[in-house]
């Protein structure tokens, strides 16, 4: 036990300047991502309303109904749109619109031109013949990736200085540009990769489902593991719609006498219907509070009416809706081993419900609209026996993500700002520049920093040499230094914002 201890610490704490890079970037892309993620829990409650409301139309059957479905919908259904806007701007050195208009730019690039449509133009194939991964090139995975892009271009470009004919497009009007450019050589291959990718994740969902509930465990592990590049919607399709014959939110919520009827001869006897759907509800509804309340728990006292606001919010989305990005979204690039702990839970939960045969389906997620909604399906079995087994994953999520969270000081949501030290003294510009001047040497001069940025207490710098920093030095200046490999972070306190600018002045 000790040494998988060890193990777990060394993955969670990297040390290695590799890992310290990724570990820094990811933080970036984690802090980006909060912002349009704060919006997700109130999109989702409208939406579960709406579907409360009209549970059998979805809104045909009732105005208000369908008002509040669309009005949750705009943003759900954007999410790609907000995290290549969000990631574009949050990676941008200065945090600029321009910024965040090329992560725009970058997206409607690459999914215009690998949309169905055009696809079908560019490789003269008939629309109805073209892989159906293009059908879901509008995901996360797409969405990062090209606020990713987005963001490293306007960090190389925004100062760019142009020849005088054509300075009106030199700088941030450049970054724009060039990302449209450099998108189309990533539009192009995608345009072999993607199919390929999406034929494999969907080959791969065809063997497990000839496992059983083993099979049905391995399906919800990845399930999440995949969330956060959006590739998830390969699997589903296997699993939850007729892609390969299984079709089990059809089977569910069809005529009973027929619920078994055209199975694929591979899963005849190995497949029951419902089995690719109740094991999420434990986790939405149950499991994932329980990860909440370790985060409003493990928080740092400054921070804890924040994240307890945004939790209890993104709790409540996933307990009534089962809409769980704006939980996972939290947590999964700041701590990606805890989201990994997640996913292996999911996976034991469906495992665990298709084994002992406690059935329910939903038809949007696995929230409690839909699980009140299957219960009267001729299909469900024993379905309140998922209320006791998401009891049990409340209280497994709680304290193990408690436990963990504690033992490898993992970053989750509210712990990142430590200590809310107010280092630099009221009195203006000039008393923050001191600090930066002061702190430039003991940094390792200019020539050391590569990159310069802020959060809330926090200076975020990437340094050439870590050897060069003075860590003694500047723990008389700064409330304290934080060093992972050439990721380095001194804290300021909530003058930081000041110290970077200055800082950015003199190199």
């Amino acid at each position: 036990m000790k040494k998988n201890f060890v193990v777990l610490k060394t993955y969670w704490n990297i040390n290695e300047k590799g890992g310290s890079f990724m570990f820094s970037y990811l933080q970036k892309i984690g802090k980006a991502l909060m912002v349009p993620v704060a919006v997700l829990p109130a999109a989702a409650i409208l939406m579960g309303i709406g579907y409360w409301i009209d549970p059998v139309g979805w809104g045909a059957n009732s105005q208000l109904a369908a008002f509040l479905i669309k009005a949750g919908a705009a943003i759900i259904d954007n999410m790609p749109i907000l995290f290549a806007v969000g990631v574009a701007f949050g990676l941008s050195k200065d945090k600029n619109g321009a910024a965040a208009l090329a992560g725009l730019v970058a997206f409607e690039v690459v999914t215009t031109l690998l949309s169905v449509g055009a696809v079908a133009q560019m490789t003269g194939v008939p629309a109805d013949q073209v892989s159906p991964a293009f059908g879901k090139i509008n995901n996360q995975f797409i969405g990062i990736l090209c606020g990713v892009v987005a963001g490293e271009l306007y960090n190389k470009f925004h100062t760019l200085e142009l020849p005088k004919f054509l300075a009106f497009f030199s700088g941030k009007r450049f970054v724009p540009i060039i990302t449209s450019v450099v998108m189309l050589v990533v539009s192009f291959i995608l345009l072999y990769i993607w199919p390929i990718i999406y034929a494999g994740l969907v080959g791969f969902g065809i063997s497990i489902a000839k496992l059983g509930p083993v099979g049905a465990g391995v399906y919800g592990f990845f399930n999440r593991l995949l969330i956060p590049v959006g590739l998830h919607h390969a699997l589903n399709s296997v699993f939850w719609f007729n892609v390969a014959g299984i079709n089990d939110i059809g089977r569910f919520w069809g005529d009973p006498a027929a619920a078994y009827a055209g199975l694929p001869e591979a899963v005849e006897g190995a497949y029951h219907v419902g089995m690719y759907q109740a094991g999420f509800f434990p986790i939405m509804m149950f499991g994932l509070l329980g990860a909440c309340l370790a985060f409003i728990k493990t928080a740092k006292p400054a921070n804890k009416e924040k994240i307890k606001s945004i939790m209890l919010a993104a709790g409540f989305a996933s307990f009534f809706t089962g809409v769980t990005e704006p939980i996972e979204f939290a947590f999964m690039f700041v701590a990606p081993g805890l989201y990994l702990l997640h996913a292996v839970l999911t996976g034991i939960s469906v495992f665990l419900a298709a084994s002992l045969n406690w059935m329910a389906g939903f038809g949007f997620s696995a929230g409690l609209v839909d699980f009140v909604l299957s219960l009267r399906n001729p299909n469900a079995n024993s379905p309140i026996m998922l209320i006791v087994l998401g009891i049990v994953f409340f209280v497994i999520y709680y304290v193990v993500f408690t436990f963990v969270i504690n033992k490898f000081n993992v970053k989750t949501p509210g712990r990142e700002d430590e200590e809310l030290v107010e280092v630099v003294a009221e009195g203006g510009v000039n008393a923050h520049t001191a600090v930066a001047v002061a702190l430039l040497p003991l940094l390792g001069g200019k020539e050391n920093l590569v990159t310069i940025d802020n959060c809330t207490t926090r200076l975020r710098l990437e340094v050439a040499d870590s050897s060069k920093v003075n860590d003694a030095e500047i723990k008389k200046i700064a409330a304290g230094i934080i060093k992972k490999g050439n990721a380095v972070q001194v804290i300021i306190g909530p003058h930081v914002e000041f110290v970077a600018t200055e800082l950015k002045k003199l190199v």
